[in-house]
């Protein structure tokens, strides 16, 4: 562990439900017993975070000391108010640099900042650790990032930002040309002042995230196949963004053969983790009697990671597979209670896409006429790997009434500035068909950087679109999500509203400059799909239709969230009517309250077994 002790920032991330909330507060502890005259700050930036569950405090947006730890500094991001700081900052100059750069007046643009729009939680995470460091507030920071598909999504944003600057910029230049060709000179003014100033600091803060001498993405996962296949795809993605990773956390590992099949299947897999890690150090977690909660606890755990040693394996004899049995309630028939949408969610890493995958395969084996659809659109998918399966955009075959597909958000995002976002660029920069050079050679050029580039957090736009065509197009008699982990799947249900009020800002845009803009073709393609936005929202929300599956363990963390998820989506006003208790085991305790909810109980399933086995057997325990 010694081995991280140069470094500034440490990042960790992984599949969700691997344990890295447990291993970045290990990790900051360690931290902070061994740097006592440092400040540490531990954030996260996962908009569902679990670091209060985990340290047994209570944690919100102001660092506050841990009792134990004075040098320890906790705080989860509150990404709305880092936005209206954000405004309070740069709102006005923003406003101006906009204004130059299309056909609205700066006080257009105010009631953008109260739009909730997507890719808030990474952009404001993103710029709030360049500011930490750029200002030099903590000696050090360690980052309990969200699951690995968002936590690429924040990395992500870099190009994003360096994009929306470029063409800040030619808003400026535009601005710039005018004063020149009228007043015959330029007086740089605040704009000016503005971009060199974020320029710096956006340079500043690429620099700090991909400098391997003082920070490093740490990698958790666990010894579980589809652990090992997310991390693979992650440590490729990082490699191509050129984000350091400093090497990688095992964790839950079998010390001894006292759980044989689970043994079995870990063993070999640490070896594959070995190969995966290539060079970079990899660090063995032991799996915990109890779950490691409070500082004493995480302090004992830190003694225990170790490198791996591997020895030859030794095959165990082990026992003939042992299926369980269904533990009564159980589901009821979706289809014959006429549901068109099921959402399965949850915190990470409980088991939601097996349970997708298992209510999938036995809707089409009790309903062979029925077509039936699983649809990920998780960002980091898991569907395929359920299945034992390579999944796609395009809707896979497996079985005669059974398909499976992973959203391709690159897919749908071409797509969408096909029929939807080009225009709007060229609608945004007051190109006409009579523009004059000026305006071709700066607005429309910086409108079309802004679109041709991945916009934060579409992922959730994109979901909803993929859902919204799938409803209209009634080839499925069913269909079922599994969704992305609980802070990112409520940002997907409130997307009905958030999109429908971009569409009523734009459509209130066109109506007071409509004269100049004409685009009445476009504008009424909008307000077709802001119908079918609508649409979609009643379906969600229509119990009759649609319902949301909540998946859990029996850990007080994971329970923790599942409550606090559950209140969310009675606030929402989508319908629940079951939660399924994973990994059962018939001793088990539960010690929280799901009022008006079935639990149905899916016993733990054997390990060594096909994927689709597995599945199957899911299938017989939830009907």
């Amino acid at each position: 562990m010694e081995l991280f002790d140069n470094l500034h920032l440490a990042m960790f991330s992984g599949k969700g439900g691997v344990g890295k909330t447990t291993i970045s507060c290990t990790f900051a502890c360690r931290w902070a017993q061994k740097f006592a005259n440092e400040q540490i700050l531990l954030i996260s930036t996962d908009p569902a975070h679990s670091l209060g569950d985990v340290l047994q405090v209570s944690v919100d947006d102001i660092p506050r000391p841990i009792a134990e730890l004075p040098n320890l500094l906790v705080r989860a991001l509150d990404a709305k108010r880092l936005l209206q700081e954000f405004k309070e900052r740069y709102g006005q100059v923003l406003e101006l640099l906009v204004e130059r750069g299309s056909f609205v007046e700066g006080e257009d643009l105010s009631p953008v900042w109260d739009l909730n729009w997507p890719g808030l939680d990474e952009l404001m995470g993103l710029l709030e650790i360049q500011r930490l460091f750029n200002e030099q507030q903590v000696d050090r920071v360690v980052v309990d990032m969200a699951p690995s598909g968002h936590t690429l999504n924040l990395f992500g944003l870099m190009d994003f930002l360096d994009t929306f600057l470029h063409s800040l910029e030619l808003f400026q230049e535009k601005h710039r040309y005018i004063s020149k060709t009228f007043a015959g000179s330029y007086t740089p003014d605040r704009a000016d002042d503005f971009l060199q100033t974020l320029k710096a600091e956006l340079s500043q803060g690429r620099r700090l995230l991909q400098d391997p001498t003082h920070t490093a993405c740490l990698l958790v996962a666990i010894a579980e196949p589809m652990s090992w296949l997310e991390s693979k795809r992650f440590l490729e993605a990082l490699q191509t963004m050129q984000i350091p990773c400093g090497g990688l956390f095992v964790n839950q590992v079998l010390a001894s053969a006292t759980d044989p099949d689970r043994y079995q299947e870990q063993q070999p897999l640490i070896g594959q983790y070995t190969d995966l890690a290539n060079e970079k150090p990899m660090f063995i977690v032991p799996q915990q009697d109890e779950e490691p909660l409070g500082i004493l606890a995480l302090s004992h755990l830190i003694d225990q990671i170790h490198v791996p040693q591997l020895e030859p394996l030794s095959f165990i004899d082990l026992l003939p597979v042992q299926w369980p049995e269904t533990i009564p309630p159980s589901f009821g028939d979706f289809l014959t209670k006429g549901r068109r949408l099921l959402l399965i969610g949850g915190k990470g890493g409980v088991g939601k896409t097996t349970v997708a995958a298992a209510i999938g395969w036995a809707m089409a084996q009790q309903h062979p006429d029925r077509k039936i659809r699983m649809v990920s659109i998780d960002p980091a998918h898991s569907l395929g790997d359920a299945f034992g399966l390579s999944l796609g955009h395009e809707p896979y075959q497996i079985t005669a009434n059974l398909r499976g597909q992973e959203v391709d958000g690159d897919r749908i995002l071409d797509q969408f500035r096909a029929e939807y976002l080009w225009e709007l660029a060229q609608m945004m920069s007051g190109e006409t068909q009579t523009s004059e050079a000026i305006e071709m050679a700066y607005a429309p050029a910086a409108w079309r950087k802004i679109v041709d580039q991945a916009l934060p957090g579409i992922d959730e736009i994109l979901s909803l679109l993929t859902v919204m065509e799938l409803l209209e197009q009634q080839e499925e008699d069913l269909i079922i999500l599994d969704t992305a982990p609980t802070g990112h799947l409520l940002r997907f249900l409130e997307m009905p509203t958030a999109l429908a009020d971009w569409l009523a800002w734009i459509f209130k845009l066109w109506i007071k400059y409509q004269n100049v803009l004409g685009r009445t073709e476009f504008m009424g393609r909008l307000r077709t799909l802001r119908q079918r936005v609508v649409k979609a929202q009643k379906v969600l929300k229509d119990p009759q239709q649609a319902e949301f599956i909540g998946v859990t363990l029996n850990q007080t963390s994971v329970l923790a969230e599942q409550q606090r998820l559950f209140k969310s989506l009675q606030e929402i006003g989508v319908s629940q009517n079951y939660l399924v208790l994973n990994r059962f085991t018939s001793t088990a305790t539960i010690n929280c309250d799901f009022p008006g909810l079935t639990m149905v109980r899916l016993p733990m399933l054997p390990r060594s077994v096909q994927p689709l086995e597995r599945i199957q057997a899911a299938a017989g325990c939830l009907f």
